[in-house]
């Protein structure tokens, strides 16, 4: 399974698109796997015949799985699993690799799984005990990634470590005995309605003490543990005689999965202003008719914020950013990620690669144009790869103060509210005060405090405010 994105840890495979015995060529596409960045087509990266198919359809593994074999011309096809005797394992199973590049290395990506599914032969065995690791392209023995002497994923590393689990206690149902993430979430499961967890392993350091003789059960009882301290995390709802069951899709479970993550990643703080768009609206006005002829779609707020944005980055850089090992990585350009709504089903976060180098009309074609092939699933990992700032729009819904989730490893997510005619205080020619009515909206910046302080992120979303309020914006239209 190739690395579709840094944050991308698993993929499922959705269609293959040649069957066992047919001929590929380099580059041609071989099947479609869908994560909860994006569906793709996923090229052949070597030519020949597709000899065994080791993932079916429908299937969820992690980043690094063999998926498949390809053997040489004429060496024909496994029966029943098994290798084909002419098959030579070393140039015959490649490792498929990623066919788009990577997030910005802001964080290490997550080491891919090390068995391979249902070795067919000791050959095989031996061809597939060094993978190469999706990030560096570097070698990962086959042991690594394990938890005691058991081959994990770093999916279920990472749900063994966040629910206190053992390995040793976990009965695996993959291949080899390999433990899944549904064996994981399935204990998981039992323990939050009242199964017995795992025990333990001994600890090195001390003795097991002697399990303590029983007691009545009124001595038994403990008043509940202070909130914070040792809780156990709420275990998943059980639905009742009237309600109704929705599986998460896809694209639902993976960014649950990932909201949940930033979470826990970044300090999140949030900053809002309130912004006089009259600036903005006149040059709307101005150009509206004009402006959906030549271009074809209807010119909205968000390319004036994004145009504003990028260019308080320039006085602000460091919002352009992601944290690394004890240190901010300060990203050399802008790629602006939008994040576009697929009708209430999930967000997309389309990317305009080197915005910092366009002005107000391209970003308002590229927005569109990103927009609709999201929407149509036609995205590519080019099109999500490597943002470095977001800006979501929850504005066109007449919301008052939207706070986002920051997109990880970026440092900071800003969000546009709804445009509403207001009553506001403005100064008239002969210097006293005034009311008139306005276009107002809020934005929201959601940062990571880790990366800089208040005041830093309060003076940037000012400068933005200051950009709309006071540019010419029908010079760039």
């Amino acid at each position: 399974m190739p690395q579709l994105g840094e944050t991308v840890t698993e993929g499922t495979i959705t269609r293959w698109l040649k069957k066992l015995g047919d001929p590929v060529a380099e580059d041609e596409v071989l099947f479609e796997v869908s994560t909860d960045k994006v569906d793709s087509e996923v090229p052949s990266p070597a030519a020949g015949v597709l000899s065994e198919i080791l993932v079916q359809e429908g299937d969820t593994v992690d980043v690094g799985t063999r998926l498949a074999v390809i053997s040489p011309a004429g060496a024909g096809t496994a029966s029943n699993g098994a290798a084909p005797a002419a098959l030579t394992p070393e140039p015959a199973a490649p490792t498929l690799e990623p066919t788009a590049p990577t997030l910005e290395p802001a964080a290490p990506a997550p080491e891919p799984a090390m068995v391979p599914a249902d070795p067919p032969a000791a050959a095989e065995e031996a061809a597939v005990a060094v993978l190469p690791g999706p990030a560096t392209g570097g070698a990962v023995p086959a042991g690594g990634g394990t938890d005691g002497g058991k081959v994990l994923s770093p999916v279920v590393r990472r749900l063994i470590a966040e629910h206190n689990l053992d390995p040793g206690g976990i009965s695996g149902s993959g291949a080899g005995g390999r433990i899944t993430r549904g064996d994981v979430l399935a204990l998981i499961d039992k323990r939050s309605n009242g199964g017995a967890p795992p025990a333990q392993p001994p600890s090195p350091s001390r003795p097991q003490a002697p399990a303590p003789a029983a007691q009545p059960a009124a001595a038994a009882a403990q008043p509940a543990p202070a909130p914070g301290r040792d809780v156990e995390p709420f275990g998943p709802a059980a639905p009742g005689e009237r309600d109704t069951v929705i599986p998460f899709t896809n694209i639902r479970r993976r960014t649950a999965e990932h909201m949940v993550r930033s979470k826990h990643t970044s300090a999140h703080t949030v900053v809002a202003v309130e912004v006089d768009y009259l600036g903005v609206e006149r040059a709307r006005a101005a150009q509206k008719a004009a402006f959906k002829e030549t271009e074809g779609f209807s010119l909205t707020y968000l390319p004036f914020v994004a145009r504003a944005t990028i260019d308080a980055i320039e006085q602000f850089p460091n919002l352009n950013s992601s944290v690394g090992d004890d240190a901010l990585i300060v990203h050399g350009e802008v790629h602006l990620g939008i994040a576009v709504d697929l009708d209430f089903e999930g967000l997309l976060v389309p990317v305009i690669h080197q915005a910092d180098g366009k002005r107000l009309r391209q970003l308002a074609r590229e927005i569109s144009s990103l927009a609709a092939k999201a929407r149509g699933r036609r995205l590519t990992m080019d099109d999500i790869a490597g943002g470095t700032f977001t800006i979501t729009n929850a504005g066109p819904f007449g919301t008052l103060l939207t706070v986002p989730v920051i997109n990880q490893p970026q440092t900071a997510i800003l969000s546009t509210d709804g445009v509403r005619k207001r009553p506001v205080a403005v100064e008239m020619p002969d210097g006293s005060d005034g009311i008139a009515v306005h276009p107002v909206g809020n934005l929201v910046l959601s940062f990571d405090h880790r990366a800089f302080d208040g005041a830093y992120a309060a003076a940037f979303v000012a400068r933005i405010k200051e950009i709309i309020e006071t540019r010419d914006w029908s010079s760039e239209l």
